[in-house]
């Protein structure tokens, strides 16, 4: 079906635009978008063209390893859509920041442990060879565990926001496909009349 179909251009994956309702959707100052710049793809290590109409996906985030999206604003947004896109944008920007810190902690926290594991044997990060020593399958999944079950309160609180944001998003993508197909039928029939 050509409304999934995602086309790989340039290192970044275009969204085609009928991939979803809310494509129509983008981030970006207002003015930034009028000139046709888009300021949200700055620092993301890639810029879509000027003349798309499409959202596009950039590459992973080195941190969340989450792929940005930088949406198309149309030129004639309606305020629906608009608020379709700022929630989408919300929604990307919350996961940003929780799987950041989250990887953050993750990868602190497991070297921390993987050193005291070390030392409690006598032995070094590196070994004579100077690769970088290693606990075996068993050592890691006490880690594992231990840090799921420590942050077992955030993971909960991360999926109940992210269903308010999801349920908050279809509801709006649902509102936008109604006011479009309206939109079709009064054009239809004015076209038919005539």
């Amino acid at each position: 079906m050509a409304a999934a179909r995602v086309l790989r251009a340039g290192g970044c994956y275009r969204r085609h635009p009928l991939a979803s309702a809310s494509s129509s959707a983008s981030s970006g100052s207002g003015r930034a978008a009028e000139r046709g710049e888009r300021p949200d793809s700055v620092g993301l290590g890639f810029r879509p063209p000027a003349h798309s109409h499409s959202d596009w996906i950039g590459p992973p985030d080195k941190l969340s390893n989450l792929r940005p999206v930088i949406f198309y604003v149309p030129p004639e947004e309606s305020a629906l859509e608009r608020r379709l896109r700022e929630a989408r944008q919300e929604a990307q920007a919350s996961n940003q920041r929780f799987w950041a810190r989250h990887n953050r902690a993750f990868r602190q926290e497991k070297e921390e442990f993987i050193y005291s594991r070390l030392k409690a044997k006598g032995l070094e990060m590196r070994d004579e060879s100077g690769q970088k020593a290693t606990l075996n399958a068993e050592e890691m999944a006490d880690f594992y565990k231990d840090f799921l079950s420590k942050n077992f309160k955030k993971h909960l609180q991360y999926n109940r926001d992210w269903y308010k944001q999801n349920f908050r998003i279809t509801f709006l993508m649902g509102q936008v496909a109604l006011v479009r197909a309206l939109r079709w039928l009064r054009w239809r029939k004015k076209n038919v009349e005539q």
